[in-house]
């Protein structure tokens, strides 16, 4: 039987007494919230799920879980609606149940995730992360917005530069490489290409085109690499900041110069070369890198190769509503954050699909026979290891990978813009 005695905004399917106890048994979680009574929390906590995946405030009922009920009005709560209403921008109109379970009223409060985020209570932003609600930073809120209206920062105009910023050689080679991956000849003027293709805007430069064909110094897109015997002790290093296709051919020149390599015979005419790393799954994680950064972060990236690892570290955590725990299953809709540069290097061809980055690693470190990677996830940051270490029963695969990564994962000049 469905139960209800009033109902307020008609959005949502209402549930049974048994759904809702069972519900309720579950306890809290990253849609789902209990309170005692009405408060500004509760507003806060709709934004956060409008801000998320939408969910339900039930009032009523405490934090384990026990159901005490409210004594209140069907005014009160109308009173309610109204503040929620008049505190948030957007605002927001829950859909409103009240309900008799064994003659305690409960008031269920239920938010959809909202089109148009995101929604602010009282000029401050919360996304919904498991069973709390956290404040956004200033990046997030950006974020969050250019996502929601499907763009992403690196479309809007640089105030900061303008055409002669940039190298007319480097759109020339990108061209160039264009016609080649995609057969093809580009019968426009170069400004006039890179308006079509949306890398510039309307004749003006964007900040993605900035990143991608820099001319000179370009500080937001520095990254420190570094050798290191220690801790504390590096043997050598290199600071680059120019654009990003000169950057990818100079860190993987870099890393290749500190590894270690044995030629494999075969008896065909060339010799193989096998790193003591997979190559293929260097150059995927540094191409996820420079296209996933984020590049209005303060911080730079940084890559550490030691004796047995490297490390990759890279400012922006996982971007959208991903989870550490979908990106290890292979299981999500992958999110660019940046748009642009993504769409750049995939009409070269140096990615071929957006989102499996993360799993291409993997299956070349299996294949190759070294350890899986390990990932680190913080709030402004994201980090992936990579080991020498063989792991067990891997010789064929480390052979085979090793021929393969020789081959086809080396630096090719496709992607030297100097």
């Amino acid at each position: 039987m469905k139960m209800r005695l009033f109902t307020y905004n008609l959005v949502s399917d209402f549930m049974t007494i048994t759904e809702l106890i069972d519900l309720i048994n579950l306890g809290e979680n990253d849609n789902v919230e209990f309170k005692t009574s009405f408060s500004k929390a509760v507003i806060v906590t709709l934004c956060a799920f409008a801000n998320t995946k939408g969910g339900k405030v039930i009032i009523g009922v405490a934090d384990n879980g026990d159901i005490i009920g409210v004594d209140i009005s069907e005014e009160t709560v109308q009173k309610w609606v109204n503040e929620i209403k008049q505190n948030t921008n957007s605002q927001l109109v829950p859909f409103v149940e009240i309900v008799d379970i064994e003659s305690e009223i409960i008031i269920i409060l239920e938010i959809k995730e909202y089109p148009v985020k995101p929604i602010s209570y009282k000029d401050k932003f919360y996304k919904r992360i498991h069973n709390s609600n956290h404040l956004m930073s200033i990046s997030e809120v950006a974020n969050e917005y250019l996502r929601t209206i499907n763009s992403s920062w690196d479309y809007y105009i640089d105030t900061n530069h303008d055409l002669t910023n940039i190298s007319l050689k480097k759109v020339a080679n990108y061209i160039d490489k264009f016609e080649k991956w995609n057969s093809t000849k580009v019968d426009f003027e170069p400004f006039d290409f890179l308006n079509k293709l949306e890398i510039l805007k309307d004749g003006h430069l964007t900040y993605g085109a900035y990143i991608l064909f820099a001319k000179e110094l370009c500080i937001v897109s520095d990254i420190q690499i570094g050798r290191f015997k220690s801790e504390t002790k590096i043997i050598d290093s290199l600071s680059l900041s120019t654009d990003l296709f000169t950057e990818l051919y100079e860190i993987m020149s870099f890393i290749k110069k500190h590894l270690m390599v044995e030629f494999i015979i075969t008896g065909e005419p060339q010799r193989i070369e096998k790193y003591d790393y997979p190559l293929e799954a260097i150059r995927e994680i540094v191409i996820n890198m420079l296209i996933h950064r984020d590049y209005k972060s303060s911080n730079g990236s940084v890559i550490k190769i030691y004796d047995d690892k490297i490390e990759f570290y890279n400012p922006g955590g996982l971007f959208g509503d991903l989870t550490k725990e979908q990106l290890l299953s292979f299981k999500y809709i992958s999110q660019a954050r940046n748009k642009l540069i993504a769409k750049a290097f995939k009409e070269l061809g140096i990615i071929e699909k957006y989102g499996t980055g993360i799993k291409r690693i993997h299956t070349i470190c299996k294949d190759y026979g070294v350890v899986k990677p390990q990932i680190e996830i913080f709030d402004e940051g994201f980090k992936i290891i990579l080991y020498k270490e063989k792991s067990s029963g891997g010789v064929t695969g480390g052979v085979n990978g090793g021929v393969n990564g020789g081959v086809n994962g080396g630096v090719n000049d496709v992607y030297n813009f100097i």
